[in-house]
């Protein structure tokens, strides 16, 4: 083949820009090379980086910096504010490429199958992740009135949920929080929040890090209840074998077990508090109702039979998230993924000719950032196996402009690489004169008139 493999990466968050990357360190990248074009519905790169990782932790945005230095190379372009399959679908990418990498991610909420989750108050944590990184299609505002709150979860997305409700709005102003977000914090009348995990300190998943920022804040008083440090055999054996489950489990039995202190806000770690239902009045949450849970030996709990009623006037669920259905591909319905080998897209068990996915549409939304490499470099490698054995058609239309005459027939308003470090120059003159790293942009219109698209 004398001309570059071309490949269509739909998705620009780090899972699609890790792919990029793979493709670009491959043997295939040097003769004849590879010729990428990513797709992001967004007028921004970087996904979950941009859109779901709190404010206040710049470190975790310290990823950008490398994702940057891949998007910068010559042989890939962006192609933002590009909706699959709005703007363009499987058929045009499969008329256009030699293979097309699905990296959706995962934005929605899993569903939690109790009563009274169809409250008034009761929010997903994915949400209320959009509305406080400023996305541009979820709206400006948000009810922050509950003076007691109630997060469901163990995981690191429902600490960052309870952070942003404990802490004040002044605390979070030197991050990019947008002005709307900043305002909207600081009408919040949180003082309480109850973060419940159904088992142990040896279960829950937070990162060590994560955990102990909680009590940085000189606002935030954490507080463990004694009786909720508990472990059986199963327990003891996951501390054994995990430094992170170990580290975090010390850090709860020290908490636990020093006196509360007189900081404002009181953020409090239940474990062992299994939620069953969701009270409410009047169609709106009053309550909360746990069932007790107890270890079974093997790390995992059965119920007691006991139940409390916490009074709380708002609930936010951060059971996990879950993946957008991709039309006209496969898609797994309990697990939010499409099935695939090792990233090849499996349709009635055979795989899909030219079609790979990569990151948590792939194996679903656990691990940390970093984890997505593991999963871009065995797709990747599936994909150029495939095409040195001659599995993958060539495109009908591989001439590179093709694509950006399709989007302009279609009226398609699209940016650019160019484009993003226009609008990211602006967010930070923006924070320029607060001193501030960056003030995000958060309506969709003034993002593309900033990137000149």
């Amino acid at each position: 083949m004398s001309r570059p493999i071309r490949i269509a990466i739909v998705g620009a968050g780090p899972a699609g820009i890790y792919a990029a990357d793979a493709l670009l360190k491959s043997d295939s990248a040097q003769e004849p090379g590879v010729s990428i074009d990513l797709f992001e519905r967004m007028p921004a790169p970087f996904g979950l980086i941009r859109y779901g990782v709190a404010p206040d932790h710049p470190r975790i945005k310290g990823i950008v910096d490398a994702l940057h230095q891949v998007l910068d190379k010559p042989q890939l372009r962006l192609f933002g504010n590009v909706d699959y399959p709005a703007d363009i679908d499987l058929d045009d990418l499969r008329a256009l490429y030699d293979a097309v990498i699905f990296s959706t991610g995962a934005r929605t909420d899993r569903a939690l199958d109790i009563p009274g989750v169809g409250l008034d108050a009761s929010y997903g944590a994915a949400d209320f992740v959009s509305w406080y990184d400023g996305h541009p299609d979820v709206p400006r505002t948000w009810p922050l009135t509950a003076e007691k709150v109630a997060v469901l979860g163990v995981g690191n997305v429902a600490l960052d949920v309870a952070r942003i409700l404990a802490k004040t709005a002044d605390e979070l102003l030197p991050t990019e929080i947008p002005p709307n977000v900043h305002e909207g914090l600081k009408a919040n009348k949180a003082l309480e929040i109850h973060v419940f995990g159904r088992r142990g300190p040896a279960q829950a998943k937070f990162t060590p890090m994560e955990l102990r920022e909680l009590d940085h804040s000189p606002n935030i008083e954490v507080v463990v209840a004694p009786e909720d440090i508990d472990y059986d055999d199963g327990s003891i054996a996951a501390r054994r074998g995990s430094k992170q489950t170990d580290m975090v489990a010390k850090t709860l039995e020290n908490w636990a077990i020093r006196d509360v202190g007189d900081r404002p806000h009181k953020l409090f770690l239940h474990f062992f508090e299994s939620p069953v239902e969701v009270l409410g009045e009047e169609g709106r949450v009053v309550g909360l109702r746990t069932e007790r849970t107890e270890l079974d030996g093997s790390g995992n709990v059965r119920g007691t039979g006991s139940f409390t009623d916490w009074d709380v006037q708002s609930v936010y669920r951060a059971v996990g998230y879950y993946s957008d259905e991709l039309p006209k591909l496969p898609f797994d319905v309990v697990s939010g993924t499409v099935p695939n080998t090792a990233g090849r897209v499996l349709d009635g068990g055979e795989h899909m000719t030219s079609v790979y996915v990569t990151g948590w549409i792939k194996r679903g939304p656990v691990g940390l950032i970093g984890h997505t490499k593991g999963d871009a470099n065995e797709t990747v490698a599936c994909l150029l196996a495939d095409h040195a054995a001659g599995l993958l058609p060539d495109p009908a239309v591989p001439d590179p402009d093709a694509v950006v005459k399709l989007l302009e027939q279609r009226g398609i308003r699209y940016t650019t690489r160019e484009g993003w470090y226009r609008l990211d120059a602006h967010e930070r003159s923006l924070g320029r004169p607060e001193g501030r790293e960056r003030v995000k942009v958060v309506d969709r219109e003034a993002m593309l008139d900033n990137s000149g698209a």
